[in-house]
Formats: structure tokens, C-alpha cells, sequence
């Protein structure tokens, strides 16, 4: 797979995770409590998520490269509308596009284009199906992850580890930060298996917002 294509997959998990979202490898992280009512919580969270019609945001996306001990930063942009379109933008410091529209994905990475069919990858097929769940709000009954859901005063931490072997390739654990006013995201870290992290943060995001399906096209 190329590398482009695996930096979509990763994006494509943090898109779909902002419409909300079991490791004994962790602790309980500084400051948060377990959730007491996790099925108050997962009602909740299905019922906030189902109202998620189109998300339009800004982010920054930080990632920490073990092996050459450095931060990589990117910005850019992105948009979502329900229930299977995805358009991400990186802006600095490169130009990368990915337009996901059904069962089809665009990736444009400088002058080079290339299509791919989502149904003729069967992991991308698993990422279609997490999406799926992920903008139900069902991601919490999902057999790809273990999770584990934690609390502050203002914040939601949802811990996902996945269980197939496909998906732990990829990731090691899922960290997302859930504001409490409107269950949405504000932060997505994504822990690989090789000690990299990414970190992508959620700025100026527009909730059921009028986006064109233009937006979209491939």
C-alpha cells in the first residue's frame, strides 16, 4: 500500500470519530474517572451523534516520529456529510487531498491522481464499516474495539483498542477527546505500533452547516 494511501486511512479515522468516540496496557488517565453509567452514556451518545448531519472544520495535526525524535506539524482542512462523503485537505506544509463519495476515494498527492474502489480492499471496507458506526454513534458496540470510557468535568476520553489483526497494524490505541457540551471531538490521538503518535485538534467547526455535494466530487 502506498504511503499516501496509509496516511488517508489514518485521517479517515479521525474524520469519522468527530461525530461523537479495553486496553490493560494503560492506566486510568490523569484526572478522569471511569464512567459509571456507560449504557446512559452510549444511549447518549447514539442519540447526540444521530443529529450529526454535516461537520466542517479546521484542524492541526502533530505527529511525533520515534525514530527521528522530531514533531511534524500540518494544517488544513476538512468536511463530512452524512453518511458515507469525506473530503480532507492538508493545506501546509503540503498539498494532500483525499475525497471519499460512497464506495469510491480519490487521493491526490501533489500532480499524482489515483481512484480506488473502497469495495475491492477489504480494509478499507473495515474502515467504511467503522465510519458507519462511528457517525451512528454505535462505535461503543463495535466488534473491531475494545473500549473503555472516561470522565472529567468537561471532557469524555474514549479509549479504543483494536482487536483485529489488520487494524493493529495501524494502531495500538485510539484517544479521543469528547467536549460534554455537544459530544463532539475536540482532539483524536492515534498510538502506532511503533511508538509514532499522531495527534490531530478540532478548530472552528461548523455543525449542520449547508455543504454542496459539489464539494465532494471526485
Amino acid at each position: 500500500m502506498r504511503k499516501g494511501q496509509i496516511s488517508a486511512i489514518n485521517f479517515l479515522f479521525a474524520l469519522v470519530l468527530c461525530g461523537a468516540i479495553n486496553s490493560m496496557l494503560y492506566a486510568q488517565p490523569v484526572g478522569y474517572t471511569g464512567v459509571k453509567d456507560l449504557h446512559a452514556f452510549r444511549d447518549r451518545f447514539q442519540k447526540e451523534s444521530s443529529r450529526v448531519e454535516t461537520i466542517e472544520s479546521s484542524f492541526r495535526q502533530d505527529k511525533i516520529l520515534i525514530a527521528l525524535t522530531e514533531k511534524i506539524t500540518a494544517t488544513g482542512k476538512f468536511w463530512f456529510k452524512r453518511s458515507d462523503r469525506v473530503k480532507i485537505e492538508y493545506k501546509k506544509p503540503f498539498i494532500y487531498t483525499m475525497v471519499l463519495n460512497g464506495e469510491k476515494m480519490l487521493v491526490r498527492d501533489g500532480q499524482k491522481e489515483s481512484q480506488i474502489n473502497v469495495r475491492s480492499n477489504k480494509l478499507f471496507q473495515q474502515v467504511n464499516r467503522i465510519m458507519i458506526d462511528c457517525v451512528q454513534g454505535t462505535i461503543l458496540q463495535s466488534k473491531d474495539f475494545d473500549s473503555k470510557v472516561f470522565e472529567n468535568e468537561t471532557t469524555f476520553l474514549l479509549e479504543l483498542t483494536p482487536k483485529g489483526k489488520s487494524l493493529r497494524e495501524f494502531f495500538e490505541m485510539i484517544i479521543l477527546n469528547v467536549d460534554k457540551k455537544d459530544y463532539s471531538a475536540s482532539s483524536i490521538e492515534m498510538n502506532e505500533p511503533s511508538g509514532d503518535k499522531t495527534t490531530i485538534r478540532f478548530m472552528d467547526k461548523k455543525v449542520n452547516a449547508p455543504i454542496a455535494d459539489e464539494v465532494f466530487s471526485l
